[in-house]
């Protein structure tokens, strides 16, 4: 269990994030067309999993943005942003604010992804989401960093997470 604030409020995570240099949990997430996807769709390709509650909040809104520039003209890793919204939402969101260089990816079937990653909420007004957490995988879902925000409303450090890319 890790422990994370929200606006200040103590809040607990059911577990804690994969450890660097163990393999990442495979997934299965929804994506924008409604398919099941997992790790394998995207083999071969350093990613950069953003995780966050909502994409209708303003940290998880900036961290997206943040990203998909970052992610601009980059063939060799993907990022994929990962939330409790409707994959609906995620895609009038990207839509509404021009993001194209990242993949939404949704936890609306069940939280199994959110439980294997040690990011969801058990308490807090936003339990039963995920807590705000960013990791990188290289090529073979080996984890080569991770960061779980310690306070929900605070932005990821992007340099840390954009340089164990490189």
């Amino acid at each position: 269990m890790a422990d994370v604030l929200f606006k200040g409020t103590p809040a607990h995570t059911n577990g804690n994030l994969p450890a660097v240099g163990s393999k990442a949990p495979d997934f299965k997430l929804i994506a924008g067309d409604l398919s099941e996807v997992s790790l394998a769709n995207y083999k071969g390709k350093k990613k950069l999993l953003s995780i966050a509650h909502s994409l209708d909040t303003g940290t998880c809104a900036s961290a997206t943005k943040r990203f998909n520039e970052f992610a601009k003209g980059r063939s060799d890793v993907v990022v994929l942003v990962v939330s409790c919204d409707l994959p609906f939402a995620q895609g009038r969101f990207c839509s509404s604010e021009s993001i194209s260089n990242v993949v939404t990816l949704s936890m609306m079937r069940d939280r199994k992804f959110a439980e294997d990653y040690g990011v969801l909420l058990l308490d807090s007004p936003i339990a039963g989401l995920s807590a705000r957490a960013t990791l990188v995988l290289d090529e073979n879902d080996t984890v080569l960093y991770t960061q779980l925000g310690p306070e929900l409303t605070v932005e990821p450090e992007y340099d840390a997470a954009l340089a164990a890319l490189k």
